[in-house]
């Protein structure tokens, strides 16, 4: 099947190509737990999701002229680079090996539980809330007894990796075992077969696998709906603190969060990636460090997936996702795709991608409508929410629906403006 060639939000028949090519933890940035085994060599029949070349092991690519060269010092185990837009898988490396996801699977954790509660909805954080958390787990600092907003539960999950918040949504959701569930199923609606979830956190357990090609549909999915944008995109915010009593009158203060993102908010041995918009990372002791990013860039929006590389260097995982969308703006008009992200099953009937977006104060949101008007604060001195209205705002299809063999938008995309 033939494409129709163009950057715009034309109709584009979608073939399903062949597919296949094959920093260190910081305080709060994910999870830890016991290492558990898992193979070091991806498995020679891997799921055909996609395309044929993605079931392959090793790195899938088809260049053509004036293409550069894919960076030659990868070393993670799985990673993809995919148009945000069109769904082409630009090359990949073994990108439905199935291996541990670390915090990354808090993007399927989102885009499940998300559109469930109003951003304004209170809830009071009972003792039973934070129970079966695992040892040394990321905490955002949730104190119990103390009220959040779900907008202030939101912030800690993508901002400071909570376990702690994503175990009080879950209990606002009927309970962990019922989160892992919708999980799962939506997972599956998304075509992203690769996934089991054991925890919704991404907290290392037996059997807790994803896929970078998963992920990757994780994030698409989850960049549909409005909220999704704005947390993944924040770089830093104020989380409401413990309650005191002085004199008879209770006091609450707050304190500062910034995203553990390290090409979002940088870090001392890099500056944040030109374009970038989020997703989420993520660094246990068995998974290794996992990311999943998106940047766009000359009007292309690219999604990245990087999964454990063999590379220990300090932020070593952002490094290597920072030269492989370098490399995806270089190559996007010069190689033919090995394969596509594939649209959810509820997609052919004409249903929309995902479940609708969060409720935000004052009504129900849609996937359409702009993140913010400019560059908003938050905190004191802080560069605060770093999100920006993308130029030219990508349009919708009618009615926000997928429908198969057309594009899939990603609605007012907001992207990090450059520092002064």
């Amino acid at each position: 099947m033939k494409k129709i060639a163009g950057r715009r939000l034309a109709l584009a028949t979608a073939a399903l190509l062949p597919l296949s090519l094959a920093a260190p933890a910081t305080a709060f940035a994910d999870t830890q737990s016991p290492t558990l085994s898992h193979a070091a060599t991806p498995p020679a029949r891997m799921s055909t999701v996609g395309g044929a070349l993605l079931g392959k092991p090793g790195t899938q690519a088809n260049l053509g002229s004036g293409a550069p060269v894919l960076p030659k010092d990868l070393t993670a185990r799985s990673w993809i680079v995919a148009d945000a837009e069109s769904g082409d898988v630009l090359a990949a490396h073994n990108a439905h090996w199935r291996l541990p996801p670390a915090s990354t699977l808090k993007m399927l954790f989102a885009d499940t539980v998300l559109p469930k509660f109003p951003r304004s909805e209170k809830h009071k954080v009972a003792p039973s809330d934070l129970a079966g958390m695992g040892a040394g787990s990321s905490l955002v600092g949730i104190k119990e007894g103390e009220t959040y907003t779900v907008h202030d539960l939101w912030l800690g999950v993508f901002l400071r990796s909570g376990n702690d918040a994503v175990h009080v949504l879950s209990a606002m959701n009927h309970g962990v075992k019922q989160t892992v569930e919708d999980m799962q199923a939506h997972a599956e609606e998304l075509q992203a077969l690769d996934t089991h979830v054991i925890s919704p956190d991404g907290y290392d357990a037996g059997g807790q696998v994803s896929s970078a090609y998963d992920l990757t549909l994780f994030a698409r999915s989850g960049l549909q709906k409005k909220d999704f944008r704005e947390y993944c995109s924040t770089v830093r915010a104020k989380f409401p603190g413990e309650s005191t009593k002085k004199h008879g009158k209770t006091t609450r203060g707050s304190f500062e969060i910034q995203n553990t993102n390290r090409l979002l908010a940088g870090d001392f041995d890099m500056t944040p990636y030109q374009g970038i918009a989020g997703v989420k990372n993520g660094n246990t002791t068995n998974a290794g460090a996992t990311f999943t990013g998106v940047a766009e860039r000359g009007g292309r929006v690219l999604l990245v997936t990087v999964m454990n590389p063999e590379k220990k260097d300090h932020n070593e995982v952002y490094k290597e996702a920072a030269r492989l969308l370098d490399w995806g703006f270089g190559a996007a008009e010069k190689v033919t795709p090995v394969g596509e992200l594939v649209a959810p099953r509820g997609a052919q009937t004409g249903a929309q991608p995902s479940a609708p977006a969060t409720a935000a104060a004052g009504g129900k949101q849609t996937s359409a409508g702009p993140v913010a008007a400019s560059v908003r604060e938050s905190g004191s001195g802080g560069v605060g929410v770093a999100l920006a209205i993308a130029a030219g705002a990508l349009v919708l299809l009618a009615a926000g629906v997928f429908l198969v063999n057309r594009r899939w938008p990603l609605p007012d995309l907001v992207r990090r403006r450059t520092r002064p």
